[in-house]
């Protein structure tokens, strides 16, 4: 089959690796239908060392199951199914606890040993308690969103959900990426009143305000900080939903931050200390948030994009092949697109 793998920084190539096959009796084997080039997949695009063996990349798919184990029980062959951005047992106490991302026996996709979902199949291990089954008769339109629910929008989700958002809140959302949008879109959903978004590219922004934004803040550090306590009459917000993952912005979400309010982190930590003090500690900030469990929200939020309730998929703004992948890669690279759904 065919498959996206990385050898170093700027270094994606599309070549033939061997076909996935059923290794264990709880394995399944899924044609992907649709995957997709993640933010965090940027990082290593930036700055991996050169290696002479590449890693499949890809952790966000949806496809058809083609084959089973003989230990399978929850999906068969044919069904339409979500794979979260982890596998997972569905059975240790952290995932009866809704923490599947903390599996005792879960992994990842991708790497050297794994396949990825930027690719044409995967093995999936755990199945019955990794893959999600899309209810049959759904229509293919809304692949692009149930695509979202593996990742971005159960990360968006997930930042409100640990930051308490609720209804009549003010909320901040620092980022326009597909998770900071996703946030936005999930803080509305919550009962946010008021919605800041802050991020400088107007068509992503834009995408915000259709998602429930109500101001957007283009500024920048210390003036971001003023714009945001320039419109919540100095108290700042109730909640941030950081989805950046860089101290600048951690440092900018505890300043607009109120008394008593919560800082949510989602963005993938570049950083090593965290800027939490005595000011935060005599303001009674929380800080929460961490690595999404989408296996446990997949749940909640599938039946809102089945009935249209809500439309994730909106933040894919390009399409590409497998060939396509590698310009994919620099198209975000370069924030020429928000975020790149790849079709096999």
């Amino acid at each position: 089959m065919r498959a996206t793998l990385m050898y170093g920084a700027g270094d994606v190539r599309v070549e033939t690796v061997a076909d996935p096959s059923v290794q264990k009796p709880t394995d399944a084997l899924v044609r992907v239908v649709a995957g997709c080039i993640c933010g965090s997949d940027l990082w290593p695009y930036a700055s991996k060392p050169a290696t002479e063996k590449g890693s499949a990349m890809g952790h966000e798919f949806v496809g058809v199951v083609e084959e089973i184990g003989t230990d399978v029980t929850g999906v068969s062959v044919g069904d339409f199914v979500i794979a979260p951005f982890v596998s997972s047992d569905g059975t240790c106490e952290f995932c009866q606890e809704g923490l599947q991302t903390s599996c005792r026996h879960g992994g990842h996709w991708g790497g050297t040993d794994e396949d990825g979902g930027q690719g044409e199949r995967v093995r999936v291990p755990m199945a019955d308690g990794t893959l999600v089954v899309v209810p049959a008769g759904f229509d293919e339109k809304l692949i692009p969103s149930l695509l979202s629910l593996s990742d971005v929008m159960s990360t968006g989700y997930h930042a409100a959900v640990t930051a308490g958002v609720s209804e009549g809140q003010t909320v901040a959302v620092i980022g326009d990426g597909a998770v900071g949008l996703s946030a936005v879109l999930s803080a509305k959903l919550l009962g946010a009143s008021r919605i800041i978004l802050l991020g400088r590219h107007t068509s992503r922004t834009d995408l915000g305000r259709e998602f429930g934004a109500t101001d957007v803040v283009a500024e920048r550090g210390d003036e971001a900080i003023a714009k945001v306590k320039e419109l919540t009459n100095g108290d700042g917000v109730h909640a941030v939903l950081e989805a950046v993952g860089l101290e600048d912005a951690l440092v900018t979400a505890f300043a607009i931050a109120r008394a008593g309010g919560t800082v949510s982190r989602v963005g993938a930590p570049q950083y090593t200390t965290v800027p939490f003090g005595r000011d935060e500690f005599m303001r009674n900030i929380t800080l929460t948030g961490g690595v999404a469990p989408a296996r446990a929200y997949i749940d909640v939020l599938l039946p809102l994009v089945l009935d249209g309730s809500i439309e994730p998929g909106k933040v894919f703004d390009r399409t590409v092949d497998l060939d396509g992948v590698p310009a994919g890669y620099q198209a975000m690279a370069d924030r020429e697109a928000l975020k790149v759904l790849v079709r096999p």
